[in-house]
């Protein structure tokens, strides 16, 4: 079993994360034998459940004083106020409490307890977990859902992420009554598959998928909300140049991205490699950040000019700015958007990652292989 680096908290906490993360599966070994573990998948459990959420307290022996685990809490919302009274009762007890939806929770009414347990997130596997199994090309074509990596399921990573695809992010999807044409939301999530890595612009997706603006704006935050999509903003603090102002679009993982996303005669490697080599660092940077604590937000930069840098991480633990170039050998050309950047912000650590095989220095400019930028990303967010 692959190690997940999460770390937890003290108190009582919901563990969100998309469906496929790990989450479930992580629990039940890290937990093995915990008689408190409530399956809302079970159906037993639910029928029961959902019909007297108060009956929660039964499924706690007595005396217990391991976690209890409630698995995928947005199927019950209600079971949140047996819980808030259960903390209320007893300010030693501790709830983890998985789920692939908060915004389900969130549209129940739902008050996430108050405060009263803090919120982590699960991401899909790292290059920082997987170390020396980490594959960079097999991520690169399959992603990190960790199902992909588990040698006793032995499963064509194809045929699973086809799968994932169609059992959750559109069957699911509507057997939750989160939309009720699936046929647009199928072309809706072929269309924004070409946004990946692009500012969004909702009103072309729109036109190319034949649905209204509103509609599609609302199936962007569908997947956002259930944690399988992200918006990232433009870095504006302090700003010297004029700015591109609306976000960028990433699918959670670059399998899933490459499945989305249709492939002709006129899609060349570059442009849909491009766009998954910068997923894949994305997903590395937010589990890494996630599973260690580190208080960074993530931000792109764009001038209206077109000077870019992909990401910049800012917060309390540092300022970096990352570029990513899928060529083997880079050209002056390549660094003009860091060294703009830099030049803005003397303070920011810079980095290019290229599908080179040296390391370079070029100025305040650290040049790094991706392959090892991903395995060493304890290092590089360091100022040290």
């Amino acid at each position: 079993m692959i190690k997940r680096d999460i770390i937890f908290p003290t108190g009582s906490f919901f563990l969100f994360g998309p469906r496929g993360s790990g989450k479930s599966y992580w629990l039940k070994h890290r937990f093995a034998g915990n008689p408190a573990y409530i399956d809302l998948l079970e159906a037993a459990v639910f029928n029961r459940l959902s019909a007297d959420p108060q009956r929660l307290s039964e499924y706690i022996p007595e005396g217990h004083t391991a976690p209890i685990i409630i698995d995928e809490i947005q199927k019950i919302p209600e079971l949140l106020d047996e819980v808030h009274r259960l903390i209320e009762n007893n300010n030693k007890i501790q709830f983890i409490l998985t789920g692939s939806s908060p915004r389900k929770l969130r549209r129940a009414s739902s008050n996430l307890l108050g405060g009263r347990a803090s919120v982590c997130h699960v991401h899909p596997l790292s290059s920082m977990e997987l170390e020396d199994e980490f594959d960079f090309l097999k991520a690169l074509t399959y992603g990190l859902l960790p199902s992909i990596y588990d040698e006793k399921k032995n499963i064509d990573p194809a045929v699973y992420l086809s799968g994932y695809i169609e059992t959750y992010l559109r069957e699911e999807i509507f057997q939750e009554g989160l939309t009720r044409n699936i046929s647009a939301f199928s072309r809706f999530l072929e269309a924004a598959s070409f946004s990946q890595g692009e500012v969004l612009n909702v009103t072309q997706v729109a036109h190319e998928c034949s649905v209204n603006r509103k509609v599609v704006e609302n199936y962007f935050q569908i997947l956002e909300d259930l944690l399988i999509a992200y918006r990232i903003p433009v870095f504006t603090k302090k700003a010297k140049r004029r700015l591109i102002q609306h976000a960028k679009f990433y699918l959670f993982d670059t399998g899933v991205y490459r499945v989305l996303r249709p492939k002709g005669p006129l899609d060349t490697p570059e442009l849909i490699d491009g766009a998954a080599i910068e997923t894949l660092v994305l997903q590395n940077l937010q589990a890494y950040i996630e599973n260690n604590g580190l208080k960074y937000s993530i931000y792109y930069w764009r001038t209206i000019s077109g000077n870019e840098v992909d990401f910049v991480l800012y917060g309390d633990d540092g300022f970096f700015a990352f570029e990513i170039k899928r060529k083997r050998n880079v050209t002056n050309k390549d660094f003009s958007g860091l060294k703009s950047f830099n030049k803005d912000y003397p303070a920011a650590k810079c980095y290019m990652l290229y599908g080179g095989d040296r390391q370079l220095q070029v100025n305040d400019i650290r040049v790094l292989p991706l392959h090892y930028a991903l395995t060493h990303l304890d290092k590089l967010l360091s100022f040290a």
